[in-house]
């Protein structure tokens, strides 16, 4: 292949939109089944891993590609809520329960109460797991924002066994102000799938809305005044 062509493929490259999406849940509603069924469409129900993994590919989204890295959370005693290091690194969180487990609602429903404890979004700052690599800083520190989340009931396919009506989790889900939808990883792709890119969606809705809050404080301070998104500056005061 010509110069030219290898560097036409690094620059495609180098441009490919990145996020990086934490899968929270309690132990056992399917976190790992449903990361594995979005990244290769296929199924595998179980798995015995005893510490947090990362997986990277690329996935279309609207017809570009997406270079997705998302982490696979481990709760093994179903109690502990996302670490600060966790939150820090995700550009996105994809929560999920299990209707067949009340215990793994009510650990989401937890996590609710922690996020507005924290009173902001964690910052991109600094905070990394020992394992994880810093993401870049998507918002200024000041920010508060609810940070992009999708909510997911897993194992709809089990209805004879619900604890957790979808009811419940619209609720939940109009709290978080989030998507909600329920899946069953063992036999739905597309369904699995919208949900990962629905996250996608938002976190890009939310970095576009960001760098328009910081275009808006960085003109109205080169101007001394005020700037008003939608008013002409014939339409502002004149000094």
């Amino acid at each position: 292949m010509s110069g030219a062509g290898m560097r036409g493929i690094r620059r495609k490259k180098s441009s490919m939109t990145e996020v990086k999406i934490a899968v929270l849940g309690a132990p056992g509603v399917g976190k790992s089944a449903l990361v594995v069924r979005f990244l290769t469409k296929r199924y595998i129900g179980e798995y015995d891993h005893q510490s947090e993994q990362r997986y990277r590919n690329e996935v279309l989204v609207d017809g570009d590609a997406v270079l997705f890295e998302i982490l696979d959370t481990c709760n093994n005693n179903g109690e502990t809520l996302p670490t600060p290091e966790t939150l820090a690194w995700a550009d996105g969180l994809l929560l999920v329960y299990s209707i067949t487990d009340r215990h793994s609602f009510n650990w989401v429903k937890k996590c609710r109460v922690h996020f507005t404890e924290q009173g902001t979004w964690p910052t991109r700052s600094g905070g990394t797991s020992p394992s994880l690599t810093p993401s870049p800083p998507l918002m200024d520190v000041t920010s508060s924002v609810n940070p992009p989340m999708v909510l997911l009931g897993n194992k709809a396919d089990m209805v004879h066994l619900r604890q957790v009506s979808a009811e419940e989790g619209e609720i939940l889900a109009k709290d978080l102000e989030c998507v909600f939808s329920e899946v069953a990883a063992s036999d739905q792709v597309a369904q699995v799938a919208a949900a990962f890119q629905d996250l996608f969606r938002e976190v890009q809705y939310c970095r576009k809305r960001c760098k328009t809050s910081l275009l808006d404080r960085v003109l109205g301070s080169k101007t001394g005044r005020s700037y008003v998104r939608g008013k002409s500056d014939s339409a502002l005061p004149k000094d």
